[in-house]
């Protein structure tokens, strides 16, 4: 991966529909690209790491200037990636959305945001998400080897909530016929490490992505190839069918184990 750093004219997007699944109504993406590299996702595609450098700086003056709301932090981009530990941003970022009193929303696969736990437990409406695909290393082990375990993100859920800071877990992207069978397990566990919640979304295969993806199931399971061309035949996304069944053993799930589906 290589690393180059730039000048942002603009830090904050406002979400222009309603986000339904995170609750948001601004995004801040410190880092353009991503080094986890999962192959689920398209952000795995370039190979350098954009550092918005002035970052916190822009931002400073955007929400100065903008309505109070929720700002996501890392929506497309993970903001505790590794080269976070060298440049600080998400960091930085944090501090300016403090200062300003937004409230903050987190989405990231790190353990690294245990290091600012000193920041978000004094926000008064900080959250953090932390998204999982699996908790079969043999799963994890091919679509993101990048990314801590999922027991030490599992763990660092505990840990944010432990210290007064809102945390849950994104069940993202569900990999079909992949992990609907441990479905069941996976929320056990995420109940039995105080998850205040569970989102979910199917996943998405757009353009290359879909080619890309589907050469690397041909080598984690072959058999699966013909499913997913049957499941994705005429759209970016799995069919309604599909959809809605997972959706509601999910439901079910969450019903049981009592742990709310939404946030």
């Amino acid at each position: 991966m290589q690393h180059k750093q730039i000048k942002a004219d603009s830090i904050l997007s406002k979400i222009v529909k309603k986000d339904s699944l995170f609750s948001g109504d601004y995004t801040v993406d410190p880092y353009k690209n991503c080094e986890f590299g999962c192959l689920y996702c398209d952000s795995s595609f370039d190979k350098t790491i954009y550092v918005k450098k002035n970052a916190a700086e822009i931002l400073d003056e955007e929400l100065s200037e903008s309505r109070k709301g929720t700002v996501i932090v890392g929506s497309v981009h993970d903001p505790y990636q590794k080269i976070e530990k060298e440049f600080g941003l998400t960091r930085e970022i944090l501090k300016i959305i403090g200062k300003h009193s937004f409230n903050c929303h987190i989405l990231t696969k790190s353990t690294l945001v245990k290091r600012d736990i000193d920041i978000l437990s004094k926000m008064s409406n900080s959250r953090v998400t932390i998204s999982l695909i699996s908790l079969d290393k043999n799963i994890t082990g091919v679509f993101e080897k990048n990314v801590p375990s999922p027991m030490k993100r599992l763990k660092t859920v505990k840990k944010l909530n432990e210290n007064g800071i809102k945390t849950g877990v994104a069940l993202i992207p569900i990999l079909p016929f992949i992990v609907e069978k441990n479905l069941e397990d996976i929320i056990e566990e995420i109940k039995k490490y105080k998850a205040k919640y569970l989102v979910y979304k199917h996943l998405e295969l757009k353009g290359d992505q879909k080619n890309c993806y589907l050469e690397v199931l041909k080598e984690f399971n072959q058999s699966l190839v013909e499913k997913y061309e049957k499941l994705y035949e005429n759209s970016y996304k799995p069919t309604d069918e599909y959809i809605d069944k997972v959706k509601n053993k999910i439901e079910s799930l969450c019903i049981k184990n009592k742990i709310k589906n939404k946030i």
